[in-house]
């Protein structure tokens, strides 16, 4: 990996280090919080039933996270139940009430006062709608008009395009981003955070490596996408274990979490892009404690470039998941939680 450099890091400092809209905090984490997941559960039952096969965050458990200091919290969904039967069609009544009660409930914590609070709509779908790979960019693009139209008033929202796009053309993939970003912008939502996922699952270690289908990688196709509000997030996942799919609660060593953003701050630096550490999490135990503290070190060090982190993940349904937090019985709940404070 590229060694990052204190002249890189004071070439891109006076274009990156402007604290975004609505936020005054310097040095610490703009966005730091959590995954909430539920929405998106039984995601091959379609509509599914509300209690059975999907559910929502308890409201509660977010004044918990608020108590500790936490301000961003990524709600999972699904495009088939928020927009079923096809992408150009309209929104479920039921699911979008759901989902605006959810995210009214976190944003409307916001003030001058007590600081600011931020919902992210995160479509859970690895680039596909029913099950098939999305390559109809007007249809993508249609599909976030519709959405984006719903929130357009809420600058406290974050539209993240789609979760962990893999197995694409990387050029598709860039025109997808491309045309969710122009279809959010051209109803008038044009306040708010919209956070770009890549192909290869947006891990940060693989960005600058990973190809696509097409032999491209995200650090390739990604860097030209455009928004005339100029606020896009550049969302990154990263885990710790040995293949990085956050399947084991085993973390490779100490250090493995600052070397696997390395290249990706880099890229940042290098193309004056913001990023975000959309989800990452290790299990607990000493490694893993050690190499999350130091990961976080690394992003709140490079607070010019990386704007957030947001552990995965909070959940009623999660029971005994290793990376649960919960509150407050979750597995990862008092082991992490303390940890993301001390960043914010």
């Amino acid at each position: 990996m590229q060694l990052i450099t204190l002249l890189t890091t004071a070439l891109v400092a006076c274009v990156a280090t402007a604290a975004p809209p609505h936020q005054k905090r310097m040095n610490k984490m703009v966005f730091a919080g959590i995954n909430e997941s539920g929405p998106e559960f039984g995601e091959t039952t379609f509509p599914g039933v509300l209690g059975a096969d999907f559910t929502w965050p308890n409201l509660s458990t977010i004044d918990t996270f608020v108590s500790q200091g936490l301000n961003t919290f990524r709600i999972n969904i699904l495009m088939e139940r928020l927009v079923p039967d096809q992408m150009t069609g309209s929104l479920d009544e039921a699911y979008l009430a759901n989902l605006t009660d959810t995210v009214e409930y976190i944003t409307s914590k916001s003030s001058d006062k007590s600081g600011f609070y931020y919902a992210l709509i995160a479509p859970h779908n690895f680039g596909r709608y029913y099950g098939e790979v999305i390559n109809s960019t007007d249809d993508f693009g249609a599909f976030w008009k519709t959405v984006a139209g719903a929130f357009k008033d809420n600058p406290y929202v974050i539209f993240d395009t789609n979760n962990e796009f893999h197995d694409m053309p990387g050029a598709l993939v860039a025109e997808l981003n491309q045309a969710a970003i122009d279809g959010i912008r051209a109803v008038g939502a044009a306040s708010q955070y919209i956070a770009v996922e890549g192909n290869a699952y947006t891990g940060a270690w693989t960005w600058t490596t990973a190809q696509g289908t097409d032999g491209k990688t995200n650090a390739e196709t990604m860097g030209n996408l455009t928004d005339p509000s100029n606020m896009i997030l550049y969302e990154m996942h990263q885990y710790l274990d040995e293949d990085g799919s956050g399947t084991s609660e085993t973390c490779v060593s100490e250090k493995i979490g600052r070397e696997r953003l390395e290249a990706a701050t880099q890229w940042l630096l290098d193309n004056q892009k913001i990023g975000l550490l959309g989800e990452y999490a290790g299990g607990v135990n000493p490694t893993c404690q050690a190499a999350i503290e130091d990961m976080l070190t690394h992003v709140d060090r490079y607070n010019m470039v990386w704007k957030g982190a947001l552990w995965w993940a909070a959940g009623p349904w999660w029971a005994d998941y290793m990376f649960s937090v919960e509150p407050t019985d979750g597995p990862a709940y008092s082991t992490y939680v303390p940890i993301m404070k001390r960043f914010h």
